[in-house]
């Protein structure tokens, strides 16, 4: 295989020296581009070159801002400082902030290429041991978020999550509540180039609007009563890392218009605030609502919605992946144990055969809690089939609406019986409803709010 020759990015407000210096190094064999100042530099970052050879005296944007810029944006890029006599000592002082080497004008052209070739082999180590790092964390599970399953429509879902992961690409996942959305965005964030940094996530049902914004966007001090000191939002907080917008279907229109002007300027405006901040945040979002639905209705910006549904990923229902359900099953109860410090409890083949033939309504989040209140339930080291919530053994159907029923029924219809007959398998507990369902109490109390004015209407 041909080796790809190393590109340098060649920056100086001399036009003479970079013609040069471009001419020099390509009849070395490396590849060329050229900035005639500080801002062009910037900007060319995104061509992602090799190594990066910078004056640091330059009008406006010096190479030390050029160097804080690579550092920032593409911290294995090595940058090598090109400096006279009289700014030695900030070319030391910028090596010691992560610049790779400095050259001192003037300078001959073998003690150059010498720096730009080791430059060029430590960039390239460093990219390839990061590379390999994923590679490592993607076969062994060591992101601590491997998904787990064999089936052929979740194995689809993961090859995309695997494939998109590497890319600064904003991903929506689909899929209903319990089956392992926010799982599948760590697991890309593990993935990814930004893994070593943080992975926030906000469902964005479960807080009203105006706590919703304040905990996204932060805000400033005076800026709504309790607001008693400036607070960092998760936008910030986030910075270098992934953000994850759970059951941002929720959201209503004023946030939607702030998250839009995010996604659009990378900059957010705390609230009570008049200077945006710059932010460097991937978003991954979920939803288990239509959204195409919702904007149809206006409940949703189309605007958005094309933002985040950059790279789509469905993750199916656990009663479409039903061989998974041992693979899972066996996961949860080592999980368990682990925690415990004790050794596994094994499934009897009667409750497995249980577990393989109930639909699971509230997906892989209902298999866990239910096999977890077996867990607790036994004393022995086999849980047997009566050990398992009655609903699960009983194997209760789930009635869309009483009485007659559409043949194509509305999501919100769908959406409403589910959750009335989970209400009525929990007794009318609405924490453990909400529990079994996989969302926040408040939101429930606001969906059983909305169907009440549904219906009066």
């Amino acid at each position: 295989m041909k080796k790809t020759k190393p590109r340098v990015l060649v920056v100086d407000d001399e036009e003479s020296l970079v013609e040069t210096l471009t001419v020099l190094l390509k009849r070395e064999g490396f590849g060329v581009i050229s900035a005639l100042s500080g801002h062009e530099a910037i900007d060319k970052l995104d061509d992602k070159p090799d190594v990066v050879l910078t004056d640091i005296r330059m009008p406006q944007v010096s190479g030390i801002d050029v160097l804080a810029e690579a550092r920032e944006r593409h911290p294995d890029i090595p940058v090598v400082l090109m400096t006279a006599q009289a700014s030695l000592r900030s070319a030391i002082d910028a090596v010691n902030a992560g610049a790779f080497y400095y050259v001192q004008k003037p300078f001959t052209n073998d003690e150059l290429l010498a720096i730009l070739r080791k430059a060029a082999d430590f960039g390239g180590l460093k990219s390839e041991n990061r590379t390999l790092r994923r590679e490592i964390r993607k076969r062994d599970g060591s992101t601590g978020w491997r998904p787990i399953g064999q089936c052929r429509n979740f194995l689809e879902a993961l090859g995309v999550a695997e494939t998109v992961a590497p890319t600064e690409s904003t991903v929506l996942i689909y899929g209903e509540s319990g089956t392992g959305k926010e799982v599948l965005a760590r697991f890309i964030h593990g993935l990814s180039e930004r893994a070593e940094k943080s992975f926030l996530s906000i469902n964005c049902g479960a807080l009203p609007e105006s706590l919703l914004e304040s905990e996204l966007f932060g805000h400033v001090r005076g800026s709504f009563t309790g607001a008693i000191k400036d607070k960092q939002g998760l936008f910030v907080a986030a910075s270098g890392g992934t953000l994850f917008l759970d059951e941002v279907g929720e959201t209503v229109p004023a946030t939607q218009v702030r998250l839009l002007h995010v996604l659009q300027n990378s900059e957010v405006i705390p609230v009570g605030a008049t200077e945006p901040v710059q932010v460097d945040v991937r978003i991954i979002a979920a939803t288990n609502a239509d959204l195409e639905e919702k904007i149809r209705h206006g409940a949703f910006r189309s605007d958005l919605f094309y933002r985040l549904n950059v790279i789509a990923i469905p993750l199916p229902p656990l009663r479409d992946r039903r061989d998974d359900i041992p693979l899972l099953a066996e996961n949860f109860l080592t999980n368990f144990a682990e925690h415990r410090g004790r050794a596994p409890k094994s499934l009897a083949d009667e409750a497995l055969q249980v577990l393989m033939e109930y639909d699971w309504p509230g997906n892989v989040r209902e298999l866990e809690n239910a096999l977890e209140r077996a867990v607790a339930m036994v004393q022995s080291s086999e849980i047997d089939r009566e050990a398992l919530p009655i609903r699960v053994i009983e194997r209760q159907p789930t009635p869309l609406v009483s009485g007659e029923t559409p043949v194509n029924p509305p999501l919100e219809i769908i959406e409403r019986a589910y959750i009335e007959w989970v209400l009525r398998a929990e007794g009318g507990n609405k924490t453990r409803a909400a529990e079994v369902l996989g969302i926040d109490p408040s939101t429930l109390y606001r969906k059983l709010a909305r169907f009440e004015n549904n219906s009066k209407d």
